[in-house]
């Protein structure tokens, strides 16, 4: 396939006009020749983006990454990729060892299906594991019967049953134990900062130890105060740590979202979704790691009012970051590339580079909408 007359999203984080080809299902260099059977898509001066990597989602499309079964994680697929999010790191909730065994083992699963099935659904780069190893205080929507301190060798048992997939775990860097899964597993896997107590001096100890994420900047933490900078002070003075942040306009306020932007700048910010089952569906009754949850319209809460993930996929996240003033070439780094390094997986997605699988989405010039998904060299949606 050649796509010509786009408006390229390149490495260098801006856009030039420029054909794009994609070769064998992978983007080639410039000097691929064409052939004749190449199909040619004329993107008529509208934008060209990479798939988007949502690494903080929980489900979509009436399921749930944690219900564990094979039918919930293709309908989860599919609905991302029909919305041009080509690449997932799904996040578990809080529950027991054994269901997040299973969850671990089906993603495994999804990952070696059929080459037939491949195309059907977007793809798996990773697991999140959201918990269990949280603070009680800050459980936000977790299900508080299965929190537990922070524990190595269960750690391991997961990601035995995943094969290696898990690829980001949320952990209370105060509760017992932090310091030592930290300084054992820092090298093995990405530790993200959230659903913590944690103060100023708690969270630079732990980026210091190996840590570098933070899981839904503000929310399921203490505020930012002047004098009690907490974990956004830390974050920003441990200049490698990568901060997530939910644009749903519900989250968070939008200057707040200007001012993490302009502070940490474009090459750190993350946007996730850290969408639920109702996303892509009508408001109602639904659930979310065991727990109730109503939506009415983008808001999702339990029933004691708390916030309960989003209802909005991360390709609308990304079009609300650009509405409440961030640049789109920020915007639209921070719903690809940076995800993917975040997780180690720059190297196979996140940008639109010679040998990087061909996944990509037109957007159009005039309001962003999706025109087309192409995933592997093949227009999808």
């Amino acid at each position: 396939m050649r796509i010509k007359n786009a408006l390229v999203y390149t490495v260098e984080h801006g856009f030039e006009e420029r054909d794009v080809r994609i070769k064998n299902g992978c983007f080639a260099g410039s000097e691929a020749a064409g052939t004749d059977g190449e199909e040619i898509l004329d993107a008529g001066g509208d934008y060209l983006i990479p798939g988007l990597v949502d690494i903080h989602f929980h489900g979509c499309a009436g399921h749930d990454f944690s219900d564990g079964t094979p039918e919930a994680l293709q309908a989860i697929g599919a609905y991302e990729l029909r919305q041009g999010v080509t690449s997932i790191c799904p996040a578990s909730m809080t529950l027991s060892e054994e269901t997040l065994k299973t969850v671990c083992a089906n993603a495994y699963a999804y990952t070696k299906r059929p080459e037939a099935e491949q195309d059907t659904g977007a793809r798996l780069i990773g697991i999140h594991l959201e918990g269990p190893f949280i603070s009680m205080e800050k459980k936000g929507a977790q299900n508080p019967a299965y929190i537990r301190n922070p524990d190595v060798e269960m750690f391991l048992r997961l990601q035995e049953a995943a094969h290696g997939l898990v690829r980001l775990i949320t952990i209370a860097p105060e509760t017992d134990g932090a310091k030592e899964f930290i300084r054992r597993l820092a090298d093995q896997v990405h530790i993200s900062v959230g659903h913590t107590c944690s103060d100023y001096e708690t969270a630079y100890r732990a980026f210091s130890q190996g840590a570098d994420h933070v899981t839904h900047f503000f929310n399921a933490m203490p505020p930012f105060t002047h004098r009690a900078p907490g974990v956004f002070g830390a974050a920003f003075d441990a200049k490698h740590v990568m901060p997530e942040l939910i644009c749903d306009g519900i989250h968070i306020d939008a200057s707040a979202v200007r001012v993490v932007f302009s502070l940490f700048g474009a090459e750190r910010m993350i946007l996730i979704s850290d969408s639920m089952m109702a996303t892509g569906m009508e408001d109602g009754a639904y659930s979310l790691g065991g727990l109730p949850v109503t939506v009415r319209g983008n808001l999702a809460t339990l029933e004691d009012g708390t916030i309960a993930g989003s209802a909005t996929n991360l390709m609308d996240c990304m079009r609300k970051a650009v509405s409440m003033g961030i640049p789109l070439e920020t915007a639209v780094r921070a719903a690809t590339y940076n995800p993917a390094r975040a997780i180690g997986a720059a190297d196979v997605c996140g940008s639109i580079t010679a040998g990087h699988r061909g996944d990509c989405v037109l957007l159009s010039k005039d309001d962003l909408s999706t025109k087309k998904v192409i995933f592997g060299g093949k227009v999808v949606a």
